[in-house]
């Protein structure tokens, strides 16, 4: 299966603790990823949260369509993972990276798309990408209240 691997490095005005934590609880990913929009059926477990997230694409600039994918993360004390598993035959691994530096931290976000076929990777490895450096900037703004 093609795949691609996407890597942004940014900092944030926050500790890593509160980093981690707002990245290790599933309502953060609304607004913080532009496409989430939901999030249900939340199920924590040892060492993992599973739920459903809810993205929702355009079309044509007017239609919608809501993809719901099965999200499961893995918070650790050096950062959060996590696989997305989406109905479309795409799939996403993730990593954010957390260490301490200049009084906050550092973020490393690192997304592995895996994908069926090359125009769908290339697709979803453009709309990964976009994902990725709103997170930077949201993440980013939020950091005054973690």
């Amino acid at each position: 299966m093609p795949e691609t691997l996407l890597r942004n490095t940014f900092h944030v005005a926050a500790p890593p603790a509160a980093v981690r934590a707002h990245l290790s609880e599933p309502a953060s990913y609304i607004g913080l990823s532009p496409l989430v929009v939901a999030v249900r059926n939340v199920r924590r477990e040892p060492g993992r949260i599973r739920y459903t997230s809810v993205e929702r694409f355009r079309l044509l600039g007017f239609l919608r369509y809501d993809n719901p994918v099965e999200v499961t993360l893995h918070p650790a004390e050096d950062g959060v993972a996590g696989e997305v598993d989406s109905p479309g035959g795409v799939r996403l691994a993730y990593r954010f990276g957390l260490a301490a530096r200049r009084g906050g931290t550092q973020v490393i976000d690192e997304i592995r798309v895996r994908a069926a076929f090359g125009p769908l990777l290339r697709y979803a490895a453009r709309k990964a990408r976009e994902v990725q450096l709103a997170r930077a900037d949201v993440l980013t703004t939020r950091a005054p209240t973690l």
